[in-house]
């Protein structure tokens, strides 16, 4: 008999759980604070034909990219050339499918009886990958061959064993590799334990049943984001915006996207896009997929479980050597940049058929910030952190201050973890005032940090986006405030930096600061209501200049 929807939905919360037990796991066991605390990570359990079945609470951005790696894993291995305790890894956007290299992703297939039934899979955020840059995130790269090591679908672990020379490759190519190796471990670590997990789940339900049950899984997401496609108007929505520039000879660069909805199919057509650029903001079509998914889960249907099924009624079409779908030997490192803009296009073209779940156009960026150096007992570190920003106005309600937003889904690092642990100090982390977008709802702020290096020379890379073109309001709310880095000296002066800095030393006597940028708002300002306007001022978030600016209307009247 064919597996009931109810049965159906009992297997998949048990892999859920299983996906969250890896997650917590690699979280846990990890050293870098990346990983620990920024939780730049994610799991996932796939079918034996290298479906995703479910995917832990992670990132959106590294769907695609666990991906591409088991498919590829198929391809060049085959099912009947693995076995019981194998584990495998790449990072490479090209050979593995992958989005950029410092996203290494492991993949462990899971059998009965030597009949290969799923796999475990994680992928991590590495602070390091090795490359010209230390970070390995920096502006001016390229291509992908300057940005770190290219690791292959290749076989990390035999009979569950490591390969020893496999690791000893990895880990001389990149910089404090005992950090790198404890990650590695708590990556290993977690799909081991997902294997653990997943064994008595398979002999309860039988090995036929589990693999049924994830078709009828799959099969479920598929017809309920049909059934969301639906709900919106047929047609064409088109939208476009810019990425300031590749950190290089390119700027204002056009992201353009074309969205028809037909009954219970879409299309996203990326016809006029820019070809892709010199540096390093290119995406391959595994980082284009997840953007297009992630907007269609949160826009049509926010609590569909997220697997293979979204795939099944949707077309993205992106012609090769744009900057949404780069070719090879195309850098990508700072891909999360322009995949956070891909969103902000989907969000502006649907604006139209979903304004009540369009928000405004949040701050739009990945803003990076990575240092090197060592501490005054000589010991090497690499810090690389990114920092969240405002968030867009919706229609009920204002947009939220200084959080990750879309793609990223990662925490603000504590200052406490990072002093802690590295030779940093943090002299100021506040909200930037007046960096929302004016409106009946108002735009969420951006962050400020200003870090100070202790005692030594570090070296500053930085990736900033939303630093020239703002966040875009929406019907009628304002844009949110623009982003910058720049370099504060004792004597008072101020440098300011490019918008994707490279290896800047910076010593004790200066003070590197980092701003993000703001969100769009929502909605006509002259509706906004007193209350929310004295809140404003009351809470510092905003100046009286501010207000009287954009909302001087509103005031009068209330008054």
């Amino acid at each position: 008999m064919a597996i009931s929807p109810i049965e159906a939905e009992i297997l998949r919360n048990a892999m859920a759980s299983v996906a969250d037990e890896m997650y917590i796991a690699l979280m846990k066991a990890s050293y870098s604070t990346n990983i620990k605390e920024r939780k730049d990570h994610s799991t996932a359990l796939f079918d034996p034909d290298g479906r995703v079945v479910v995917q832990g609470e992670s990132m959106p951005l590294h769907l695609a990219s666990m991906l591409g790696l088991v498919e590829v894993v198929l391809e060049k291995f085959g099912k009947d050339g693995m076995k019981p305790g194998d584990m495998y890894m790449s990072n490479d956007p090209y050979v593995g499918r992958g989005s950029h290299l410092p996203d290494v992703a492991i993949a462990t297939p899971i059998f009965h009886e030597d009949r290969l039934i799923m796999f475990a899979c994680n992928i991590a955020h590495h602070a390091d990958i090795g490359g010209m840059s230390p970070g390995s995130m920096a502006g001016g790269m390229t291509e992908i061959y300057q940005e770190g090591l290219r690791i292959p679908p290749i076989r990390l672990m035999e009979d569950g064993k490591v390969v020893q020379d496999v690791m000893d490759l990895v880990l001389l190519n990149v910089r404090v590799p005992e950090e790198r190796l404890g990650d590695y471990n708590a990556q290993i670590a977690s799909n081991q334990l997902g294997v653990r997990r997943a064994m008595p789940l398979i002999k309860r339900w039988g090995p036929d049943r589990v693999i049924e049950g994830c078709d009828a899984i799959i099969a479920a997401v598929a017809r309920r984001t049909r059934a969301a496609i639906r709900d919106l108007p047929d047609g064409v929505y088109e939208f476009e915006d810019l990425i300031d520039d590749d950190g290089l000879s390119r700027e204002n660069i056009r992201i353009k996207v074309a969205i028809t909805v037909s009954g219970d199919e879409i299309e996203f057509d990326f016809h006029g896009t820019e070809k892709q650029v010199e540096g390093n903001n290119n995406v391959t079509m595994a980082g284009l997929q997840a953007a297009c998914l992630y907007c269609m889960k949160v826009l049509l249907d926010p609590d569909c479980p997220q697997n293979h099924g979204m795939l099944d009624p949707v077309t993205i079409k992106a012609e090769e050597g744009t900057i949404v779908n780069a070719a090879f030997p195309a850098a990508s490192a700072a891909r999360a940049q322009t995949a956070q803009r891909i969103v902000d296009v989907i969000f502006g073209a649907l604006a139209p058929a979903y304004p009540e779940r369009i928000i405004g156009a949040s701050n739009g960026a990945n803003t990076s910030a990575a240092f090197f150096g060592r501490d005054e007992k000589g010991r090497y570190y690499v810090y690389l952190e990114t920092l969240g920003g405002g968030a867009g106005a919706r229609a009920y309600k204002d947009g939220t201050d200084g959080v990750q937003i879309h793609m990223t889904n990662t925490s603000n690092l504590p200052i406490e973890a990072l002093e802690t642990e590295y030779p940093l100090m943090i002299e100021r982390y506040e909200l930037v005032e007046d960096s929302g977008g004016a409106g009946e709802y108002r735009g969420g702020l951006a962050l400020r940090r200003d870090y100070r290096p202790l005692g030594h020379e570090t070296t500053f890379s930085g990736q900033g986006e939303r630093f020239v073109n703002p966040p875009w309001g929406i019907f009628g709310g304002g844009p949110g405030g623009t982003g910058r880095f720049a370099v504060l000296h004792d004597d008072g002066t101020e440098s300011r930096l490019a918008n994707k800095p490279s290896t800047l030393r910076v010593g004790p006597s200066g003070v590197i600061s980092v701003i993000t940028a703001g969100a769009g708002g929502y909605g006509d300002p002259q509706r906004r209501s007193r209350d929310a306007l004295e809140e404003d001022l009351e809470s510092g978030k905003f100046s009286a200049g501010f207000i009287d600016d954009h909302y001087g209307k509103a005031r009068k009247k209330a008054d």
